[in-house]
């Protein structure tokens, strides 16, 4: 195919603008799924019944997907038991467990509406989510890491040391009736997990076709609290129809096989893992492989290596992480071949490696948010490098995004704006928030927040954040720039750059960065780097050089924590 037939071809299928105008559409030659998630998981045990459905190295299981099809039907009607009843919000606060796999299909197959509790949430903001969603059950861990889940839940609701299991009256959490935990031994107040699990027989189980068949595509089925960057949790509303379409979409745009195992090293209580992952997976018919109950680079390696895996999922750090592993050159990844790096950009450097050190050449880079189910661009496997560095891609199919200026018009093409997006995949709204859903979503659009430009073949390029503009003496200052220029020093492995206040320029400009491994580099070494090559309002005044930054669990940089930290340090001083 000629260049222009091919330009023709994409123009046809609105995968690059038309009008010059910087506004693309999915393809759709495919159509959506009108289906659920109960009724997509028969689908895939149908398909797939004695293949590997998922691994969790960390306890040893391992089952079909007919064996946790079983599973889940068997907790699905322990929690009817329990009261809990379609559209009810329950809780999950854990790291990635095989619980947690079983609980996001079996809330689903009755109906119930998912909460995903950060497992690095605190007793507040644990207060907050389940108070906001009206939560009525909360299935936890006893802790992770150091996190004591069921110690922070006794000091927000002490009624749980003398109440009866499933009766629980708190008076700062007024929904929450029902506790169920992880493991043996449940603290009191506590239905165990495994007995919740036994309690699945009799006339609760024969319930649960007749209760899946009357559920809804567009009914919602997962909150998702959105802290994220800006600390202002909000509560993204996603139905079986966002989330299995997104999932279909991405597990084509990796062209994932049956034959095929997917390492999901990233959190489930995130898009990331549970969509991107478990149902990525459940959408391909391959076997998700779950190397631990949070990230570590060796565990994920030794997983990569043991399960043949030919996906793994993470974001740039992970890589990085693995990358520079001590033992990395014992483990054998010659299986890998894709998976989806997202949260962060991705330097050159970083992507040359996974392609040449570790093999990982079809790896694609996806872009979206967790409103919007989660991806809405995604690179190809046939992509090079330089797009896969460079841009997040083209868009998804059944999507439609535009970039346009402060006063609503779509740009030209490759013009900067912020990126809105449109269909399928935009959630339902945040829950209990009219408000907030009002001033993101208009007409269907939904504000993304983050500046872009789409060129002329169909691929956006990530410029910034519209929230994380400065502005310096009158002048705005884009962070992703400066960040993109500081990583082109080789000493240099990770920037983030934010405006912090300033007395005669109302705000200044200031990097915190990660040297790699045996490097030495000082804050005047990294200024001496910028002056003549970036102009001089973008050379940053303070300079922090850290070995580690407050991030999100999947590794999503939380500036809003670094511009604390840096105000509070620069109290006084005079510089």
């Amino acid at each position: 195919m000629t260049p222009l037939a091919r330009r023709r071809a994409f123009a046809a299928r609105g995968l690059v603008p038309v009008d010059g105008l910087s506004h693309v559409h999915g393809p759709s030659d495919q159509p959506l799924l009108d289906t659920t998630l109960p009724a997509f998981l028969t689908e895939a045990v149908r398909r797939h019944r004695g293949r590997t459905a998922a691994v969790f190295r960390a306890t040893g299981d391992r089952w079909s997907w007919d064996q946790l099809a079983r599973r889940v039907d068997r907790l699905a009607a322990g929690l009817l038991s329990l009261g809990l009843y379609r559209g009810d919000r329950i809780g999950i606060w854990s790291p990635n467990r095989p619980e947690w796999l079983i609980t996001q299909f079996a809330t689903a197959r009755v109906g119930l509406v998912l909460v995903n509790v950060n497992p690095a949430y605190r007793v507040s903001e644990l207060e907050y989510a389940l108070n906001k969603v009206g939560a009525k059950a909360l299935i936890l861990s006893r802790q992770f890491k150091s996190s004591a889940y069921v110690e922070m839940l006794r000091e927000l609701a002490p009624e749980l040391n003398r109440c009866r299991p499933g009766r629980l009256h708190a008076a700062r959490l007024p929904t929450l009736r029902t506790v169920v935990q992880l493991g043996p031994e449940p603290a009191p107040g506590c239905f165990g997990f495994d007995a919740v699990m036994d309690r699945g027989g009799g006339g609760n189980r024969w319930r649960l076709d007749a209760i899946s068949d009357r559920l809804s595509p567009f009914d919602p089925i997962n909150i998702q609290f959105t802290s994220g960057t800006t600390g202002s949790p909000k509560g993204a509303t996603l139905t079986h129809h966002n989330i299995i379409n997104n999932a279909v979409s991405c597990a084509r745009a990796m062209r994932l096989q049956p034959s095929e195992a997917l390492c999901i090293p990233v959190p489930l209580y995130h898009c990331f893992g549970m969509v991107l992952g478990n149902l990525v997976a459940t959408a391909s018919g391959g076997t998700m492989v779950f190397p631990g109950e949070g990230f570590d680079a060796a565990e994920t390696l030794a997983a990569l290596d043991a399960e043949r895996c030919a996906a793994v999922h993470g974001v740039p750090t992970m890589f990085a992480a693995m990358l520079d592993h001590p033992e990395f050159q014992r483990f054998d990844l010659s299986a890998i071949r894709t998976g989806i790096m997202a949260g962060a950009p991705c330097p050159v450097s970083l992507m040359h490696r996974v392609v040449n050190e570790m093999g990982c050449r079809e790896i694609t880079i996806a872009y979206g948010m967790t409103e919007t189910s989660p991806i809405s661009f995604q690179t190809s496997p046939d992509d090079s490098i330089e797009h896969r560095v460079s841009t997040v891609g083209r868009i998804q199919p059944h999507a439609e995004v535009k970039v346009v200026h402060e006063d609503g018009r779509t740009t030209p093409v490759g013009v900067q704006g912020e990126l809105l997006t449109r269909g399928y995949l935009v959630m339902q709204g945040y829950w209990d928030d009219p408000d907030r859903t009002a001033d993101s979503i208009s007409e269907g659009w939904m504000r993304t927040g983050d500046l872009a430009t789409i060129d002329a073949r169909g691929y956006c390029r990530i410029v910034g954040r519209s929230k994380d503009m400065l502005i310096r003496g009158g002048e705005n200052i884009y962070p992703a720039e400066i960040e993109d220029f500081l990583l082109t020093h080789p000493d240099i492995a990770a920037a983030q750059v934010f405006g912090v206040p300033d007395e005669r320029y109302g705000e200044d400009v200031c990097a915190w960065i990660i040297l790699h491994p045996g490097r030495v580099m000082d804050e005047d070494a990294v200024r001496a780097f910028c002056r003549g090559r970036i102009a001089h309002t973008k050379v940053p005044r303070y300079v922090r050089i850290v070995t580690e930054m407050p991030t999100t669990a999947t590794g999503k940089p939380q500036k809003f924590r670094m511009r604390e930290q840096m105000i509070e340090a620069l109290k006084g001083r005079d510089d």
